[in-house]
């Protein structure tokens, strides 16, 4: 059964259960297809648990996301507008939302076409211009804000006018800490990659009549796995005793479950080495056979050290069984890319995303860095089913609580 709007608050409240569960979901373009898969699998073992209606929004104290992972994480929990306690889309409607509308968000050159475009963008402008991506997100989002959102949500952006990262945070609006912004606004600032995607500036009024203004570039410049942003926010909360958060330490990570949701890396595939870079001026760092190879190093760095300080984190405090991080670190060539868009590449993805679910459970090695799996008869399938299992007790386990509360 759904929660209503008034129970969802109360029945999703950590205090009426045992443990904060968290999702994170990385940036990484149309690569979104393979945390779509991931996703659309685990509300599949959450729905044969609960029934058809279960959705993620249901389970989930936070939300995090990305660039790509941002609007994920809009799809998932911004309000339908027929029926405001249920979220927009179902997981299994996120990949064919990225294959009717990627195409036309990164449109495809071809022949002389595409040099004019890698001219275009290293001296006029992004790579694409943005106007199907703004179209698309003002549709389906219209003008739901930040505090309407199903669940607690965390979006990093990064403010390129002050150099510093703004993270728009489900929590931090409540308490006026950041404006309450259009869902929208925030989604087209995340995802506007440097070199692909134009910046993205907006005001915004608070209660007290106040303006801000914001001049946003991708998220993924400062987070482009947000799991830690996530945690973070969600451990303020604790030592802030939030009634909400029960009474949870601070340190208790036995009592808190993260899925984090990689897109793929192509870090295996020794795509540039010291001696081309060696030669390399300002331009061809922005630009290289058709790729960023700043940005490529910026992302692959930022989301590999925040999995290797969570892995860490979760070790030491005797809880690695509650940090799950899927990812697949072997993708090669096109399918690699962030922006291409083809029938034949997307395909690709989608197999990638089946095929990541029957591979072994990794973790990083705290003494190389590389990921190793965990156990040869453990898969991210019956690690996601496991999860599915815990989410399920921990909502059920809510609702009994609070009805004998009530009662």
């Amino acid at each position: 059964m759904a929660f209503s709007s008034e129970r969802r608050l109360r029945c999703l409240s950590p205090s009426y259960g045992q443990h904060v569960t968290i999702l994170s979901i990385d940036g990484g373009g149309v690569r979104g297809i393979i945390p779509g898969i991931v996703l659309a699998y685990l509300e599949s073992q959450l729905q044969e648990l609960d029934g058809e209606e279960a959705r993620l929004v249901d389970y989930f104290d936070v939300i995090s996301g990305t660039s790509t992972g941002g609007l994920i994480v809009a799809m998932l929990t911004a309000p339908d507008k027929t029926n405001r306690n249920r979220p927009l889309f179902a997981a299994k409607e996120i990949v064919p939302f990225y294959r009717k509308h990627c195409p036309k968000i990164f449109p495809h050159p071809r022949g002389a076409f595409a040099w004019a475009q890698i001219l275009v963008r290293l001296v006029r402008g992004p790579k694409y211009n943005g106007k199907y991506l703004r179209e698309v997100i003002e549709d389906f989002l219209g003008d739901t804000r930040l505090t309407q959102t199903l669940t607690n949500v965390v979006i990093p952006c990064f403010d390129i006018k002050k150099l510093q990262p703004v993270i728009f945070s489900s929590y931090q609006a409540v308490s006026r800490r950041v404006t309450d912004a259009k869902i929208s606004d925030i989604c087209l600032s995340t995802s506007a990659a440097p070199t692909y995607l134009p910046a993205h500036r907006f005001t915004n009024e608070d209660n007290e009549g106040n303006k801000h203004e914001y001049n946003l570039i991708d998220g993924g410049i400062a987070a482009n796995n947000p799991t830690l942003c996530a945690i973070a926010e969600v451990t303020k909360q604790i030592v802030k005793k939030n009634p909400a958060m029960g009474d949870i330490s601070p340190l208790d990570y036995t009592r808190v479950v993260v899925i984090s949701l990689g897109t793929g890396s192509i870090r295996n595939e020794e795509k540039y080495d010291a001696i081309m870079a060696s030669k390399w001026g300002l331009v061809s760092w922005i630009c290289a056979d058709g790729s960023s190879p700043i940005i490529d190093c910026y992302n692959e760095a930022i989301q590999d050290i925040v999995d290797y300080q969570s892995c860490v984190v979760f070790q030491a405090l005797h809880s690695e069984t509650n940090y799950l991080r899927i990812d697949d670190d072997t993708l090669k060539g096109d399918i690699g890319s962030v922006d291409i868009s083809t029938e034949k590449n997307m395909d690709g993805l989608v197999e990638v995303g089946k095929a990541l679910l029957k591979k072994n459970v990794s973790r990083v090695n705290l003494e190389t860095g590389h990921y190793e799996p965990i156990s040869d008869h453990v898969t991210n399938e019956e690690a996601l089913k496991r999860v599915a299992k815990i989410l399920s007790e921990e909502r059920k386990l809510r609702e009994s609580r609070y009805h004998k509360l009530k009662t």
